[in-house]
């Protein structure tokens, strides 16, 4: 772990560190791993047949078939349904015990609750959560990176603070959960004045005065309840999931 994930981990907190608007810094990370799949699906991994079998069996979710195919890569998505396909069409096909229908009722019911991309993504970022807690406990040039966050998301300040009681001793999980609760703290008492002052501007009392920071509020509340995992782009307009 600390080979492998402690370089991203550290990486993306200290942007987010030095630049508030990169936002949550796990959010960060898992757009990192997303981007890094999709490309490999498309490219390196795609004919490679233990990659394929996966795909096979899985699939991917609409979203991920959403984000593969604006990446403007028809051939390598036709090949990787077209042997997709082919296998599903053995699998759902009519045969065997049971009440007619139950086949593909299971076969679908399987493919709607996988994703190889997502399952994936989750390998790996629950990893770099975990490496977090790691470099918090064991690195002491961490901490203050970690107090210098701009926030985390609510899902990920719940992450964190599962690890927290996995990993650490009792008073060590008081620490930690100290230090990532006064960065999200911090942050909501902020970001719940902006909301306000956001509503006020609505009002025509408060017409003349100044926006101050309450313009891209909504936004930014959006981000930090649901998290801010997965940017498309569509032509020149970008749209954030």
């Amino acid at each position: 772990m600390e080979q492998i994930y402690t370089i991203p981990v550290n990486e993306a907190f200290e942007a987010s560190a030095a630049d508030p608007s990169c936002g949550c810094p796990l959010c960060a990370l898992y757009r990192k791993l997303e981007e890094d799949e999709l490309d490999l699906i498309l490219g390196a991994s795609m004919m490679e047949p233990d990659v394929r079998i996966k795909t096979n069996e899985e699939g991917f979710c609409r979203l991920h078939y959403d984000m593969m195919f604006i990446r403007k890569n028809r051939l390598g998505m036709a090949l990787t349904l077209e042997s997709h396909l082919k296998e599903l069409q053995k699998d759902i096909q009519e045969g065997g015990l049971g009440a007619p229908g139950t086949k593909p009722i299971k076969r679908i019911g399987a493919l709607e609750g996988g994703c190889y991309v997502c399952r994936r993504i989750s390998f790996n970022f629950e990893h770099m959560v975990e490496t977090v807690v790691y470099l918090w406990d064991a690195d002491e040039e961490f901490g203050p990176k970690l107090n210098a966050q701009p926030y985390f998301c609510l899902p990920h300040y719940k992450r964190l603070l599962e690890y927290g009681q996995k990993r650490l001793g009792k008073k060590k999980q008081a620490a930690f959960a100290e230090a990532v609760g006064k960065v999200v703290n911090d942050y909501m008492t902020t970001l719940t004045d902006d909301i306000s002052w956001f509503c006020k501007k609505f009002d025509y009392r408060y017409d003349e005065e100044p926006w101050y920071n309450s313009k891209d509020a909504v936004e930014r509340a959006m981000k930090f309840v649901r998290s801010d995992l997965h940017s498309i782009e569509i032509g020149k307009g970008k749209i954030t999931k």
